[in-house]
């Protein structure tokens, strides 16, 4: 078993030498029907296969239009009204026309609207009654001086609204490189992949040795793991993470079972090893691989959130997931012309800032990396690669569509009214687009119910590398490091678990989360601690601590200059999209 301390020098080591390693391949390389409701011109341009603005993906928009006393044209429009997160405010017309993009922070609360007339004003109604507001009135202007504050969220309007300025996004030095050779370098792709297969493969595996055995487990949190051990003598592991559990367990985990987080009620911890799973379940109904004796051993550690105590969101980074093509997508489905599959090859003049609003950084629990950057989030290979363009994958933050939700796609969203869901989308959830506030997603199922009985079943592509796009080796070898999330139920709750898997096959993550008790569960990203990073923030006297699933994850983290942690999507922007919780209200 390695140390943290030497777990933070080896991940230190392994980056060094991906980047050193990419950099020297580099110096040789360089020779779906709309939802029911919409207006039928904006369904139309929804639909439309042709270039088009992201306001043409917005289907449930409203716009309101002004002009101020000197003639200056005004335009609001409201992203999704049901939703009421974010706007786009226009100043003037055509070519010179310049669009703030602004965030609602009390969107449950507060309603956004313009008055038209010759004192046009933005109206503002909430806790604390009505209040009016100008941002653009004076020289310079309050927004102006919200822009030149280069703040990623500068407040307007008395803090009652924010400005979303574009920023740069935190990236590690492994990260820009592949980026590079994926973006400007012909065959870049295979160079990365070369690299990933031959240096990296299992590097993060880690096995916990059993140190005795315990009995019982936890009456709270999610079900407890079958294990073929009986119940009374479950295996206790030494496991390196980095999480604080209450009782002061500490590095000892009986397997399977559930230890609360301690200082955040309704968070739970756990650790398994997937071969130490039941027979039932790993030899049970459903279609999935053995697992072969690495991954059996290889541990996995899980954290579980009570979903009566939290709410989710999503947030996209600033590079990725992008909305051009991916490259994996074949000729034969690519619509000619087009900057990307749904039409827009950007967000703008949209922000994508890939960090949690400071409006709900004093109630955010955790944060973990979303998903599959655009590069590979589409099909190259299977059923799923012949319909909607390659089936690239979707995504929706504050109710802003700016990625189609796919059909046969895995699916994790968040309702206006805070219901939480995880689904293999079809035709007939687009009657949800003008509720949904955020949606992400991310290949196809890990587990779903089986459509006959309602049993959740390993997903029906979880032992087909291509059709399933799991990534892993051009030998279709599946282990690595990789992440998911799933739903489950216990004790008439409902939990969102995420897991953590030092070294695993598809078939592996499914067996785990079905023995879990998941209902449905979807893969998130994979191969490097950045891309299957998750982080808790307990708080006490005063102070957040930042604990991580493992600790070579802390590396991402930056610090200032007295050593103090600056949290990951917390402190600062990040180029990749993201998961948070927050308590609820």
């Amino acid at each position: 078993m390695r140390s943290p301390l030497r777990a933070m020098r080896s991940e230190r080591a392994r980056l060094r030498l991906a980047a050193g390693l990419l950099a020297a391949l580099l110096a040789g390389a360089t020779g779906a029907p709309a939802a029911a409701g919409m207006q039928a011109d904006r369904r139309a341009a929804y639909e439309a296969v042709g270039p088009k603005s992201i306001l043409d993906l917005q289907p449930f928009r409203s716009e309101s239009e002004a002009r101020l006393a000197e003639g200056t044209a005004l335009r609001l429009v409201s992203i999704n009204p049901a939703v009421n997160g974010w706007f786009l405010l226009v100043l003037g017309e055509g070519a010179a026309a310049r669009s703030f993009h602004l965030e609602n922070p009390d969107p449950r609360q507060r309603s956004v609207t313009l008055q038209p007339g010759p004192a046009a004003t933005l109206v503002l109604e909430g806790p604390g009654g009505r209040t009016t507001c100008e941002p653009w009135a004076g020289t310079p202007s309050d927004l102006d001086r919200a822009v030149a504050s280069g703040l990623p969220f500068a407040p307007l309007c008395g803090d009652r609204l924010l400005l979303r300025n574009r920023v740069s996004g935190s990236a590690t030095s492994l990260e820009r490189t592949t980026d590079f050779l994926r973006d400007h370098v012909w065959g870049g792709e295979s160079v990365v992949g070369f690299v990933r297969d031959t240096f990296f493969r299992d590097s993060h595996a880690e096995e916990s040795p059993e140190v005795g055995t315990a009995s019982g487990h936890s009456a709270a949190g999610p079900r407890p793991a079958p294990l073929k051990a009986p119940d009374d003598a479950r295996p206790v592991l030494s496991v390196v993470h980095d999480l604080g559990l209450a009782g002061g367990q500490g590095a000892r985990m009986a397997e399977g079972t559930w230890y609360p987080v301690a200082g955040l009620d309704g968070v739970f911890a756990s650790a398994i090893r997937p071969a130490a799973i039941s027979d039932a379940v790993l030899r049970g109904p459903g279609k999935a691989n053995a697992l072969d004796p690495i991954e059996g051993d290889a541990t996995a550690i899980l954290v579980a959130f009570d979903l009566a105590r939290f709410d989710l969101g999503f947030a996209m980074g600033t590079d990725h997931p992008r909305l051009d093509w991916s490259p994996r997508a074949p000729a034969s489905v690519r619509a000619g012309g087009l900057p990307g599959p749904d039409g827009v090859g950007s967000p703008e003049p949209l922000v994508m800032l890939g960090m949690v609003s400071p409006a709900l950084t004093d109630r955010t629990v955790a944060t973990f990396t979303g998903g599959f950057k655009r590069q590979h989030g589409a099909f190259k290979w299977g059923p799923l690669s012949t319909v909607n363009s390659g089936s690239h994958y979707g995504f929706v933050e504050q109710g802003t569509v700016l990625g189609k939700l796919q059909p046969g796609l895995a699916t994790v969203y968040a309702l206006a009214d805070g219901t939480i869901g995880m689904t293999t989308w079809t035709g007939a959830d687009d009657a949800l687009l003008p509720r949904i506030r955020f949606a992400r997603q991310n290949g196809v199922a890990l587990v779903e119910p089986d459509p006959a009985t309602g049993e959740p079943l390993p997903g029906r592509f979880v032992t087909q590398w291509g059709p399933g796009n799991w990534s892993g080796s051009a030998a279709a070898e599946l282990r690595t490091l990789r992440a998911g999330a799933c739903m489950a139920a216990a004790r008439g709750g409902r939990y969102l678990v995420y897991g953590y898997f030092s070294t695993a096959t598809p078939s592996a993550m499914a067996r785990t989360f079905q023995a879990y008790g998941c209902e449905y569960a979807m893969l998130l990203d994979m191969n490097a601690l950045e891309h299957t990073y998750l982080a808790l923030y307990v708080r006490r006297a005063g102070q957040v601590h930042v604990e991580h699933i493992v600790p070579g994850m802390g590396l991402v983290d930056r610090k200032d200059k007295r050593g103090n942690v600056i949290p990951r999507f917390l402190g600062y922007p990040d180029n990749r999209d993201l998961f948070y919780l927050t308590r609820k209200e």
